[in-house]
């Protein structure tokens, strides 16, 4: 009993924290119909510095570290994107009224990693005097690109798999030959075997998936925070470091949260226009993978002496969805997906969930574990 009664005040106390609070307050600014405006430009510059500060920690860190105690969480990371993708596969795209590429865009959505939202828990864990290790920020890349590209991966063997049964039921109407059993199958929903002839290597139908790694790589997101990395890495930035990007992190993460929250609320308008089990896939989703990561990282603590504040680094970054690099990903990688759907889904239910939920979850039960 003490437990839950020592959790649940440590997790009230969370919810009370500056950063939540900003996001509540631009989710009430949104909801009142204020013509409170921040330009586009603002919050590209404000997710660079952050993302920015958090590379340049990290590779200060990784400098004077030991690499090979990054293994297994890099590891772990790399797995979680892709096993969060799988479950969406068999889990969301199953549901009535979902379609597969939808379910899949989603699920990459999902599987990749917020930027922003790493940030708001790295100051919390700050806040709260939880240690961890500088470097986790640098798993962000080993769960978002493996997930955005075993998204599009699974979403175009779906899609090519579909595009040659309905070539191999036009083909056998047209010549009113038999098809022998087992041509191929028809079964909504199917992602591996439909086929069962040696497939043609059609270039259109090829899956590009080097240029799905550097789509990723490129994004504004991960860009900044891998362009911190190397400087914190291979660059003396102390003196810039603790005079302009520290002191300025806090105020650049409350305007982030304040945008984010307006983001919120102007997104449930699109999510209502896809089928409700996107709602509820959001809702669930973040404290899922957030669950499935806090495990992993359990392990890692046990055996490694990874820290129980890099265990909620890792936790934090699954339960996020990708609310930079991630879209302009996905539509370019699986344009027959609904924006609607998996932008909606993220922005309107996922990434709050992520942030006044996930967040003090995980920061209140590191606290319960460390004692």
């Amino acid at each position: 009993m003490d437990f839950f009664t020592d959790f649940l005040t440590r997790f009230i106390a969370q919810l009370q924290s500056p950063t939540l609070g900003f996001l509540i307050g631009g989710i009430v600014v949104a909801a009142v119909n204020s013509k409170l405006t921040i330009p586009d430009a603002i919050y590209q510059f404000i997710v660079f510095m952050l993302l920015m500060k958090v590379g340049l920690t990290g590779g200060q860190a990784i400098r004077n570290s030991n690499l090979v105690e990054m293994l297994l969480p890099a590891f772990f990371a790399v797995f979680i994107g892709i096993l969060i993708v799988f479950i969406a596969r068999y889990t969301l795209a199953k549901l009535p009224k979902i379609r597969v590429v939808d379910a899949l865009a989603t699920a990459g959505l999902f599987g990749a990693v917020s930027g922003s939202t790493m940030a708001a828990a790295l100051t919390l864990l700050e806040e709260q005097s939880i240690s961890y290790e500088p470097w986790a920020a640098a798993l962000y890349p080993f769960m978002d690109i493996p997930a955005l590209v075993t998204a599009i991966v699974l979403a175009n063997i779906y899609t090519t798999n579909q595009k040659r049964n309905r070539q191999l039921r036009n083909e056998n109407y047209f010549s009113k030959q038999p098809v022998a059993v087992g041509a191929y199958t028809d079964e909504p929903g199917s992602l591996g075997g439909g086929y069962s002839g040696e497939p043609e290597n059609n270039e259109d139908d090829r899956v590009n998936v080097w240029a799905i790694i550097k789509e990723s790589l490129q994004g504004s997101a991960l860009t900044a925070l891998i362009l911190g990395l190397a400087l914190g890495l291979l660059t003396q930035p102390e003196s810039v470091y603790k005079s302009f990007y520290d002191p300025l992190f806090r105020g650049f993460l409350s305007v982030l949260m304040l945008i984010m929250g307006m983001e919120a609320w102007t997104r449930l308008a699109e999510l209502r226009k896809v089928a409700q089990w996107y709602a509820l896939y959001a809702l669930v989703a973040p404290i899922l993978h957030g669950l499935i990561a806090f495990g992993f990282g359990l392990i890692a603590h046990y055996t490694t002496g990874f820290s129980l504040g890099g265990v909620v680094v890792l936790a934090v970054i699954a339960s996020s969805s990708s609310d930079i690099s991630g879209p302009p990903t996905l539509r370019a990688g699986i344009p027959s997906a609904n924006p609607s759907a998996y932008i909606g889904a993220s922005t309107a239910v996922g990434t709050p969930v992520a942030i006044a939920l996930c967040i003090p979850l995980f920061i209140g039960l590191a606290q319960v574990l460390g004692g």
